[in-house]
């Protein structure tokens, strides 16, 4: 028996001894993988703390126009921005030693396996804030082993680069609070309409609840089970002592207003004017969707939007809720290109087909300043004189005769100036212009004016025949009301990431395109369209407008069979507007021929309500003449009626008009006998009228 028993003895030690022996293997294995784990993780480095984010699109003024719309709303704020109540809610109530382990709370993993195991179920959770925030980062949510081990690492690399307040900061940005709401700042603005560094502690406490189950803790869903939820939160941050029994009873007595709605709506703030941005951010920049809608870019836009509020309102009181017809609109700062309203469509939700980038249409008589610019830089003057009538032009090449007509077949039957061909519209003129410059000079001339469209060399060119785009025409218009430099359509300032750094800035280069001379003798030509004076064998084109007029505009419209147009300027602002139909058919009724100038004008008089009435200055290079507008000759007294026109000062007329009487005294001299061009008053040389 004494033998059995030293024999069980020396068993038992054996068993003891192989179990340390063990147990030692195994804790130097662990220490060796754990220590392979940290050099790994060191070795990778710090793990990207990148997010999706809402891309949010700003005006001109720094207000928040639109955002993108993927469902999730998502904006990351800085820790100083959100309410200390909140984070001091959120680390109460998810980790309360949150400040003190480096990822792990293994007091907290050991009472929740007890409880698992008295339950025979998962009732407890153990993982910290780190751990949850390396799941949002890194993790999808399913519950496997993979997935928990590449948490535990995630957690060893966030707590090893860095801070605790970088953690805390990340993990209250991406949470989930319900309703489509990623962060804090998301949730605050969609519960309660404020940012999140405003919130009280009744509205903290609140939010403090939802993530542990949006579903059920949503003040929206339940509010009997979210105030309960707050209460327990509240008394969590007393009994931790961030706030004393005075503050939890002021918490749980306030009373609480939720919106229940995020204060941004990317649909309803120009929506085709965000369309284009978005547009140019794939096509020009080269963003892929996924950067564009979840990138967390700060897009700095030119959209003015009152200007925008003014355009869209015009659309809609101006045309009738009955009519068919469409519209595309542009309005921009002459200046540098900035595009500061924009309209595509009567209404997006129907169609977001943007009329007013996408669409290509014929201009009408809208091309022909471009025609007679390059008309002045062949040696023609506002007086060259050619005939209106009736014209058949045969072409020596076999093309077929081509006979272009005037407005309602009306023609001067004589000689007329440029500068009331252009106020008239008269198409004979134009064409005969095209002709003898070549019709190549009008295509090669839109080009210069930035029009992206092909041109057909063709003799009804003149008359614009070949497509156009309605922000093309408005930047056409925009290198004459500067003066002559070149711009382009700009509709992005700069673009910015979600923590500030600037990737991208708008740089426009003053490039001097047009002769400035010519272009502000085409302004000044141009504001006749609204001078009576010029009134011929008709009136001028804008007298259907001139009493709803208050200051000094340049401008041309244009009508095709199916198309209609107004495009107008001052030094401060161009607009353009387009009217038709979509699938191009005829405009046979009268009052939706009519649309284009009215929504022209009342845009452009309201506003610029606000800003001083801007003339365009005369260039060095040109000299004002009074001129008689029938005879094209200077004006005298006894001339009626007469216009004030420009030239460049090597062209100004030299003959008076010759319907004077033969009486030397109607006829003012100098000293020398000679006859003198008569002087501005002082109110005309102001405004250069």
């Amino acid at each position: 028996m004494e033998v059995i028993a030293k024999d069980r003895l020396k068993n038992s030690a054996k068993y003891i001894r192989l179990i340390v022996i063990l147990a030692i293997l195994a804790a130097f294995i662990f220490s060796i993988g754990f220590a392979g784990v940290l050099i790994y993780a060191k070795v990778l480095g710090a793990p990207p703390l990148t997010v999706s984010q809402s891309t949010i699109y700003y005006s001109d003024d720094g207000t928040i126009i639109g955002e993108s719309n993927s469902g999730q709303k998502r904006y990351w704020v800085p820790i100083e921005e959100i309410s200390p109540d909140l984070i001091n809610a959120t680390v109460s109530i998810e980790d309360k030693g949150f400040y003190d382990h480096h990822g792990f709370d293994y007091k907290r993993i050991a009472a929740a396996m007890l409880a698992d195991i008295k339950a025979m179920a998962k009732v407890q959770g153990a993982s910290t804030i780190t751990q949850q925030y390396a799941r949002n980062l890194f993790l999808e949510h399913e519950k496997t082993w993979k997935r928990k081990l590449s948490e535990a690492f995630y957690t060893i690399r966030l707590e090893m680069f860095y801070t605790k307040q970088e953690i805390l900061e990340g993990y209250i940005n991406t949470i989930y609070y319900g309703h489509g709401a990623y962060g804090a700042e998301a949730a605050s603005q969609y519960y309660f309409g404020k940012p999140a560094s405003e919130l009280t502690l009744g509205e903290a406490a609140m939010l403090a609840g939802i993530p542990k189950g949006p579903s059920v803790y949503s003040p929206l869903v339940s509010p009997e089970n979210a105030k309960k939820r707050q209460g327990i939160i509240l008394h969590s941050l007393m009994e931790n002592g961030y706030i004393n029994e005075k503050d939890m009873q002021a918490a749980v007595t306030e009373k609480l207003k939720f919106t229940g709605e995020f204060p941004i709506s990317s649909a309803e703030t120009a929506p085709y004017f965000q369309d284009a941005v978005k547009n140019i951010l794939k096509t020009e920049m080269n963003m892929d969707d996924r950067s564009i809608q979840l990138g967390g870019l700060r897009v700095y836009t030119t959209l003015n939007t009152k200007q925008q509020k003014i355009a869209e309102d015009t659309v809609k009181s101006e045309i009738s809720d009955t009519s068919k017809i469409q519209v595309g609109f542009v309005a921009m700062d002459p200046s540098n290109g900035y595009v500061k309203a924009m309209v595509g469509g009567r209404d997006y939700s129907e169609s977001s087909f943007n009329r007013a980038t996408q669409a290509a249409r014929q201009p009408g008589s809208t091309i022909k300043p471009l025609l007679y610019y390059a008309a002045l830089e062949h040696g023609f003057t506002p007086v060259t004189m050619m005939s209106s009538e009736k014209t058949t032009f045969r072409f020596e090449d076999g093309r077929d005769p081509y006979i272009p007509h005037n407005f309602n077949n009306k023609y001067a039957d004589g000689n007329i100036t440029m500068a009331q061909a252009l106020a008239l519209s008269d198409n004979v003129y134009a064409v005969k212009t095209h002709l003898f410059l070549g019709m190549d000079v009008l295509a090669d001339t839109a080009k210069r004016f930035g029009l992206s469209t092909p041109m057909q060399v063709v003799p009804s060119l003149a008359l614009g025949t070949s497509n156009v785009k309605v922000v093309d025409m408005a930047n056409a218009y925009s290198m004459l009301a500067n003066g002559g430099n070149k711009t382009s359509p700009v509709f992005i300032t700069k673009i910015e990431t979600a923590d500030g750094q600037l990737i991208y800035r708008s740089k426009q280069e003053k490039e001097q395109v047009l002769d400035e001379d010519l272009a502000f003798i085409m302004n000044s030509m141009m504001t006749g369209m609204f001078d009576k004076n010029l009134n011929g064998y008709a009136s001028v084109t804008g007298s259907t407008i001139l009493n709803n007029i208050t200051r000094i505009y340049a401008g041309k419209s244009g009508t095709t069979e199916s198309d209609s147009w107004m495009i107008g300027y001052t030094p401060q602002l161009v607009s353009a507007v387009w009217t038709g139909y979509d699938e191009g058919s005829p405009i046979t009724i009268s009052a939706d021929k009519t649309y284009a100038k009215k929504v022209w004008v009342k845009f452009m008089e309201n506003s610029l309500k606000e800003q001083p009435i801007a003339g365009f200055k005369p260039t060095k290079g040109t000299a004002a003449a009074y001129i008689d507008p029938k005879s094209g000759k200077l004006a005298t007294e006894d001339c009626s009626p007469k216009r004030l026109m420009y030239f460049t000062k090597d062209k100004v007329p030299t003959q008076y008009c010759d319907d004077l009487p033969k009486n030397e005294s109607s006829n003012p001299t100098d000293n020398n006998g000679e006859k003198q061009i008569e002087k501005l008053p002082w109110y005309k040389r102001i405004f250069h009228w």
